[in-house]
């Protein structure tokens, strides 16, 4: 197995605009809709629609790479840093503030040239708590990574292992790093006198990045963070969605298309075609526009609650009818496609199955929700235009 920073040309890729260009088009087109969208919402609404996104942002890079954060602590964490009032937590998660520091820090600086200072400080928040973990405290943080052993990413138990990637000698990192940096900050952004599409530069830079594999750990959360920061430089502002939620569902793929990009034959290492990627930014771009819609969905879901209870602000509902429909809003519109029975009413809210039954027959005869089907089939939706049964 041969890999393309070894490719003669390296890292001169190329890639055929003219397949790329009704993808890149679908998704600046969609992303200047959900930008809008919020810039014509209540401020508050704008606000929370962004904080969802930002949770599940944070929550999924770390849940791709093995790692699960509380999602309580990372609300509270990327409040504080965003100088709201935190929500109450019982115990501080350091691994859950440095990813929310990174993400919001990314959203802050976007318009600053990408530095190794940068990345190192990037790779000291991803790595928040590792230095006291004994599994880990042979790890180089904040720096490039040191050993002469080669970086390899592997499976496997000990024995018979497969090597699926191994990257560049830690000995060459600074150089590699510095030719990706002035690529990124300078002639990433025009080629042939051009502007590249912010959305084919974010997936160059993300291949690239993941190519080199520079630091000891947290590679895969910090390229997917560079991601997020070219599409924020080429849009003016940050980002309106979270690429790592649709990964995460979707990461053996994604692995996949990573190795199919970086790997190839000791015979193909003079073919110019090893660094056409045009496979790989196709595939990268309808993930964002994946991602696009999935944001979309949240968006209108979070306006659809403000509206719901701005229509319902004098219905007189108990704390544990209020719950429950909170909890209904939050699963989203696929969280209960079938609607919410009797039962299901009852785990969510607490109680016995006969007050499930009063509280439903209250909250439909209020106009919160809606009803399908009958006896043991009849099933409950919320009354709104997104909630609507199938």
């Amino acid at each position: 197995m041969n890999y393309i920073w070894q490719h003669k040309h390296w890292p001169n890729f190329s890639y055929d605009s003219g397949k790329l260009s009704s993808l890149a088009y679908q998704y600046a087109k969609q992303a200047a809709k959900l930008t809008g969208s919020l810039s014509q919402t209540d401020q508050d609404d704008s606000l929370a629609a962004q904080l969802d996104l930002m949770v599940d942002e944070a929550i999924n890079t770390s849940l791709i790479e093995g790692e699960n954060l509380n999602p309580a602590s990372v609300r509270s964490s990327l409040q504080n840093y965003l100088n709201l009032t935190p929500t109450p937590i019982n115990v501080a998660d350091v691994k859950a503030e440095g990813m929310a520091a990174l993400i919001v820090d990314v959203r802050k600086h976007f318009s600053q040239p990408l530095s190794k200072e940068m990345l190192f400080n990037w790779h000291r928040m991803v790595l928040a708590g590792f230095e006291d973990n004994i599994l880990h405290s042979d790890l180089t943080v904040g720096q490039w990574r040191d050993s002469p052993e080669p970086m390899q990413i592997v499976s496997g138990p000990v024995g018979y292992e497969r090597v699926h990637y191994e990257a560049p000698a830690a000995q060459d990192l600074d150089t590699l790093m510095a030719e990706f940096l002035n690529w990124f900050n300078q002639q990433g952004l025009l080629q042939d006198n051009q502007q590249i599409p912010g959305v084919i530069r974010a997936g160059i830079a993300h291949l690239w990045f993941e190519v080199i594999h520079p630091f000891d750990d947290g590679n895969g959360r910090i390229g997917r963070a560079i991601i997020e920061y070219a599409l924020a430089q080429d849009m003016g502002m940050p980002v309106v969605l979270s690429m790592s939620t649709h990964i995460e569902r979707n990461k053996k793929e994604y692995y996949r298309q990573l190795n199919v990009a970086s790997c190839c034959d000791a015979s193909e290492l003079d073919d110019p075609a090893v660094l056409d990627i045009t496979a790989w930014l196709s595939w990268f771009i309808e993930t964002l526009i994946a991602a696009q819609h999935e944001a979309a969905e949240k968006i209108a879901t979070i306006f659809e609650k403000t509206e719901f209870w701005q229509r319902h602000k004098n219905t007189e509902l108990s704390e544990r009818q209020e719950t429950v429909l909170n909890k209904i809003f939050k699963a989203g519109k696929d969280g209960f496609p079938n609607g919410v029975s009797a039962q299901k009413y009852a785990a969510l809210g607490k109680c016995s199955k006969a007050t499930a039954t009063r509280d439903l027959s209250d909250l439909l005869a209020k106009g919160c929700l809606r009803s399908q089907g009958l006896g043991r089939g009849l099933r409950y939706f919320l009354n709104t235009k997104g909630f609507q049964a199938n």
